[in-house]
């Protein structure tokens, strides 16, 4: 019997040991997509304790109390922070199978050397001992980055962003570039009128330009999509459902836009083809600045109106979706590489039942410009566990090349994800190691090396601009 956690963890042959060890362990992490706050890192904080590091924010694990019969005034209310561990301490043991249940263990054990399984009769002493070392400068945010190895950071950030963390954290000379990315999706959310026209008078005011127009609309925008490149921006990202590809003509945009600003309610029609547009100049302005765009699609969000009423959105009440995707994307996609005009793009999926589908329609717009142009990125929020990620693997595998895959990202708001890396890096070379001693790849452990190398580092580093950055 194995113990748990121990050097050895998830690989479960020889050659998965020595491909890990050997090759994968010590690769810098690229995390080209996560929610970190750049304040925090700007001003390199220490965090009061293990909750306001470990919990604050986290809906992975404010939805596991939920289940577990937790009130929510432990979970996003007024309670104690002490007692809010507490409860989650009590959570734990049930997480069991949770993929919960080894990122907590794991990351206990990265950053605070506690080798002991969290529960109740644990939790004070835990509590104690890394609330006291989150005291220490030793503990501040840039310490935990740079203490994983972290070469680079792609924050999320709205087109009205000032960028002022950036800006110092590139000033301060830290040793780990953090860059911002070009998230527009309140831009072209026309859902409610009334809050996007709210969004349109903040942007007159930061891109100082008169909105009155489709035409300054667009103009105002690309001028921060501008600022964001002049700030080291080389990423953008889209959050949807589904991608929106309706036919349309420039004049109904035009009246769907005046309407929009004297907030009147759009139909259904009118919310497509206005989305659809605007989607479509976004990838036009990447393109020709050669970003790399990215598109997290198949998430219904907000499925709890009372708990989206009580405690707001990003709260833990989102889930898989079952939207129809291959017709709008394939549409998508093609409009742009019709004209030669489709950049860098990766598609990230929630639904494994459409992970084929993602994998054979990413495999449509390679050209042979670059290696792996198109990515079927890799597996996403309810899929970075074990599971979802050696089918995203296999899906990949069996439909393109495993080869060019541009590694793991956290997705993360908390500063102690980043053993999501080494997660992603044990389960791949397992993967690898089992095909190999099954005889059904050779075994060529310094070719194979290479490649896990590749993917865990090397593609992401040649795919995006950062060197440049």
């Amino acid at each position: 019997m194995k113990n748990f956690l121990d050097q050895d963890f998830l690989l479960q042959t020889d050659t998965a040991k020595r491909l890990y060890h050997d090759y994968a362990a010590d690769m810098p992490i690229i995390d080209y997509h996560c929610h970190l706050p750049p304040d925090q890192i700007a001003n390199d904080i220490n965090f009061d304790n293990l909750t306001a590091v470990w919990l604050n924010g986290d809906h992975y694990k404010w939805r596991a109390m939920r289940a577990n019969g937790v009130d929510e005034s432990y979970i996003t209310g007024n309670k104690p922070d002490k007692e809010k561990f507490e409860q989650w301490a009590a959570t734990v043991p049930y997480t069991l199978r949770n993929p919960l249940y080894h990122w907590t263990h794991l990351e206990l054990q990265r950053y605070f050397g506690i080798d002991s399984r969290l529960m109740p009769g644990t939790a004070n002493d835990i509590y104690n001992d890394c609330t006291a070392k989150l005291q220490s400068p030793d503990y501040t945010v840039r310490k935990l980055i740079t203490g994983r190895n972290v070469e680079v950071i792609c924050t999320t950030d709205d087109p009205l962003d000032s960028l002022e963390y950036h800006q110092k954290i590139k000033q301060d000379n830290f040793g780990v570039k953090v860059l911002p990315a070009f998230r527009p999706d309140k831009a072209m959310n026309c859902d409610d009128t009334k809050v996007l026209n709210a969004y349109i008078n903040q942007l007159e005011i930061v891109a100082d330009t008169v909105v009155n127009s489709f035409e300054s609309y667009l103009h105002a925008l690309k001028k921060r999509h501008h600022y964001f490149a002049a700030n080291g921006c080389c990423v953008s990202d889209h959050g949807l459902e589904r991608l929106h590809a309706d036919e349309y003509t420039d004049s109904e945009i035009v009246a769907i836009f005046n309407k929009i600003r004297q907030e009147q309610v759009l139909t259904p029609v009118e919310r497509g083809k206005f989305k659809s547009a605007m989607l479509y100049h976004f990838a036009l302005w990447d393109h020709e600045k050669g970003w790399v765009q990215q598109y997290h699609l198949g998430a219904i969000r907000n499925n709890s109106s009372r708990g989206l009423r009580q405690v707001g959105p990003d709260t833990g009440r989102d889930s898989i979706g079952d939207f129809s995707q291959a017709r709008n994307l394939s549409k998508f996609l093609d409009r742009l590489d019709a004209d030669d005009r489709l950049t860098k793009t990766i598609i990230y999926n929630l639904n494994p039942a459409d992970n084929e589908l993602m994998a054979t329609m990413a495999g449509n717009f390679n050209d042979g410009s670059i290696a792996g142009k198109i990515q079927f990125g890799s597996a996403w929020w309810f899929l970075d566990q074990k599971d979802g990620m050696i089918k995203q693997l296999n899906a990949i595998s069996n439909m393109g090349l495993l080869s060019r895959l541009v590694g793991m990202l956290t997705d993360s708001r908390s500063f102690l994800s980043f053993p999501r890396h080494e997660y992603f890096r044990r389960i791949l070379c397992n993967l690898l190691g089992d095909d190999i001693e099954n005889g059904e790849l050779p075994n060529d452990i310094q070719w194979t090396g290479k490649i896990v190398q590749d993917i865990c580092y090397f593609n992401a580093k040649n795919y995006f601009d950062f060197d440049k950055k």
